[in-house]
């Protein structure tokens, strides 16, 4: 068996980790760094994530998923697909598991995020290759401290 195909980012904030939340679960906050799409959810377990944005004038859904499990201000876990991708058939063994976990201390907040098992989905050793030639999470985090960094001074 493969070991598990993951890809992790981690990045150290200086903002407490209720400001870190607001940017991961607030729609206007993720359109500011992830690519203009915001978050829909009620942020309940089972509950559909849509991530919506404005694509060359068209509305659309660029990431859709499901709310795994939820711990306000420590941690989200949540499914994800490209529905927008055809080589990539639209079922639950094709959605990739996300998770964020937010650890505080002395107001700052360390934020990290996994990915994967790619090895578990299809055309999963592409998307893993496309994800890291991308940089992983780390240029959305990156973005995440900035815009929280910038916005506390």
């Amino acid at each position: 068996m493969n070991q598990p195909l993951i890809v992790s980012s981690e990045i150290d904030i200086r903002v407490p980790a209720t400001a870190v939340w607001d940017a991961l679960t607030n729609p206007g906050m993720t359109k500011k760094y992830m690519f203009g799409c915001e978050a829909i959810s009620d942020w309940r377990p089972g509950s559909p994530l849509l991530w919506k944005g404005n694509f060359n004038g068209l509305d659309m859904v660029a990431v859709k998923g499901s709310v795994v499990s939820i711990e306000p201000g420590r941690s989200l876990v949540y499914t994800a697909i490209d529905p927008n991708n055809p080589a990539i058939p639209d079922l639950p063994e094709n959605y990739l598991t996300i998770t964020y976990e937010l650890t505080e201390q002395n107001g700052h907040t360390r934020l990290a995020v996994s990915q994967g098992d790619y090895n578990s989905v299809a055309e999963g050793a592409k998307r893993y290759e496309e994800t890291m030639a991308g940089g992983g999470w780390t240029p959305l985090l990156v973005q995440i401290k900035e815009l929280l960094e910038e916005g506390a001074k």
